[in-house]
């Protein structure tokens, strides 16, 4: 039996009348698709083959001293006059990358709209950035991705790490952010789950990055056990995402990104990133989506949420752990898609 909606928790926005489920665009995404990297290696590590989702195009973007990968998909002509607002996609922590959490979605949401999905500072391959894990900095760089395509207002939707952001593009630019789609979003606990793992997370968070990215580099031979535990069903990740996944965590600088927004998100005692007081200012039209069965951020926290921001939404999906697009990429389309077609 697989994951399905288990129930539905609503503040004031409306519930609009529900649209056709998207259907046969799914199964197009059981293949991989691999290209040729123009740069050959990065950082050392051989890169002549890579993983794209299918539907994306890879683009970059010139940006702080550097360049933003920028996976691109949909029209190639949008016309901004259309009520189909663009989506921007930001991906989560660890050893994350656009191309990753967004496989098996990218070609399905991008049917007849823009979608993009930049590779945040440390992850992936966009380079030469400073990698500082500020939040706020990184809400403004998914600012400059979306300007750098002429967009004045569209959807975000982040995944983790990637719905603290995106709440933050919502806090600090709410004019140009029509919605607000979270994903067992980090960023709304006041700590871990007990205080000893608070400061011990917090420790190793300081240690020097000599021995903090070499500790990262030996635990990537148990990758295969981290994304089985991110999950309620191992077998709804593809081999191509595993691959992809070691990849990223075999590299030199593996979890620099994660690592930098670590050190400033954890507190000793405390976790500095909480949103939840702040929450209730929040009033772009949200969707969260949290699946009841995640192991790594409670789904509490989606919950509390909701009951404060004034037009929010949440979806539980039971049989569902932490990577709700990986495991359950229909629900995640059939709520998405509604959603932002009843955006204004």
């Amino acid at each position: 039996m697989g994951a399905r909606r288990d129930r539905r928790l609503t503040s004031a926005w409306p519930d609009p009348a529900r649209s056709e489920r998207l259907r046969s665009a799914l199964e197009s995404t059981a293949k991989m698709i691999m290209v040729r990297a123009p740069l050959g290696c990065r950082y050392g590590v051989p890169m002549a083959n890579r993983l794209l989702p299918p539907g994306a195009t890879e683009t970059w973007l010139e940006h702080g001293g550097g360049r933003i990968r920028i996976l691109r998909g949909g029209p190639l002509d949008p016309d901004p006059r259309t009520d189909k607002h663009p989506i921007l996609l930001i991906h989560g922590g660890g050893y994350d990358n656009a191309a990753i959490s967004w496989f098996k979605i990218f070609e399905p949401l991008s049917q007849d709209r823009l979608v993009l999905a930049p590779d945040l500072p440390g992850f992936g391959y966009t380079e030469g950035i400073p990698v500082t894990g500020d939040i706020d900095q990184l809400a403004d760089l998914i600012l400059a991705v979306a300007r750098s395509y002429g967009l004045t207002r569209f959807a975000v939707a982040g995944i983790s790490m990637g719905g603290d952001i995106a709440m933050h593009v919502a806090l600090r630019h709410a004019v140009a952010v029509a919605g607000l789609i979270l994903i067992a979003p980090g960023g709304l606990a006041e700590r871990l789950k007990s205080q000893t793992a608070q400061f011990g997370a917090w420790l190793a968070a300081q240690l020097p990055d000599p021995i903090l990215y070499g500790l990262s580099r030996r635990t990537a031979r148990f990758v295969d056990s981290y994304l089985d535990r991110m999950v309620y069903d191992p077998s709804t990740i593809d081999d191509s995402v595993r691959a992809e996944f070691a990849r990223e965590a075999e590299r030199k600088d593996a979890g620099v990104g994660y690592g930098r927004y670590n050190q400033a998100s954890l507190g000793p005692f405390k976790m500095r990133n909480n949103l939840l007081p702040n929450a209730y200012r929040i009033t772009t039209p949200t969707l969260f989506l949290h699946g009841a069965d995640d192991r790594l951020v409670d789904p509490a926290n989606s919950i509390a949420a909701v009951e404060v921001m004034p037009r929010a939404e949440l979806v539980l999906v039971s049989q569902c752990g932490h990577w709700l697009p990986i495991e359950a990429p229909d629900i995640f389309l059939s709520e998405v898609l509604d959603f932002v077609v009843a955006l204004p």
